[in-house]
């Protein structure tokens, strides 16, 4: 065994991928403040090193306003410290992350009415009425 076995080496990679997501961002919510359309990044289709998305997460922080909703599994929307940009975690019933996206938007799409929905709340409302 040589000296050079008894040294240590810890090897971490970094993509530089987070910086320029930051930019990304900026620009997306640019473009929401002039009235454009929302924007929607995958984070699990873009190459990070392992601690690039948690360095992602704290550079965000963590805004107001937090929602858990439960289908197939809880998702967390998160907004984020800048207003407009969203955190959006979708775990399986286990509690497993399966997805995970940044949503520049003014209110998440998970979050909003769906016209179906609003459709059999105005039936369910109509019909305790009728009693």
């Amino acid at each position: 065994m040589s000296s050079l076995d008894a040294i240590s080496v810890n090897v971490e990679a970094e993509t530089g991928n987070v910086r320029p997501l930051l930019h990304e961002i900026r620009h997306a919510l640019k473009r929401l403040a002039n009235g454009e359309d929302g924007t929607v990044i995958d984070l699990r289709r873009l190459p990070l090193a392992p601690g690039e998305e948690e360095r992602l997460d704290a550079l965000l922080g963590k805004g107001e306003v937090h929602a858990e909703v439960d289908a197939l599994g809880p998702t967390g929307v998160q907004e984020t410290l800048y207003p407009g940009v969203w955190l959006i975690t979708h775990c399986n019933a286990e509690g497993t992350t399966v997805a995970r996206f940044i949503e520049v938007t003014r209110v998440p799409e998970l979050l909003m009415s769906q016209q179906e929905d609003i459709d059999a709340g105005i039936r369910r409302l109509e019909k305790e009425l009728e009693n």
